[in-house]
């Protein structure tokens, strides 16, 4: 299975960026996809996530209504649209596959199977 997210880059305070993740090496139904991310010095945290088969979103509270979460199951990719970024948007973004995740445990990384390698997004003032 490979993850490969992509996207990412200098933006200004107030501006969008499109992240991408494409997914390949097996079928996903049933699988949970998510976003995180992870700033120099801090923990891994959860941004968003979409179930693959359906399509049902959450997002943390930092994030809600700036950013959306889709996917194109035909594509098998997924995807992260920020707006309205502030500095502290600013960070590595990760995308990742876990099975039969449900709602309660979306945010924990742990439950995660599969790992993209990054994008970096930095927002500038």
């Amino acid at each position: 299975v490979q993850l490969q997210a992509s996207g990412g880059g200098l933006v200004q305070a107030g501006g969008s960026l499109r992240l991408s993740c494409a997914a390949s090496g097996r079928t996903f139904n049933g699988y949970v996809m998510g976003w995180f991310r992870q700033a120099p010095g801090k923990e891994r945290e959860f941004v968003a996530a979409i179930k693959w088969s359906g399509g049902s979103s959450t997002y943390s509270d930092a994030v809600k209504g700036r950013f959306t979460i889709s996917k194109d199951t035909y594509k098998n990719t997924l995807y992260l649209q920020m707006n309205s970024l502030k500095l502290e948007d600013t960070a590595g973004y990760y995308c990742a596959a876990g099975r039969s995740l449900i709602t309660s445990v979306m945010p924990d990384p742990t439950k995660y199977d599969y790992w993209g390698q990054g994008t970096l997004v930095t927002v500038s003032s």
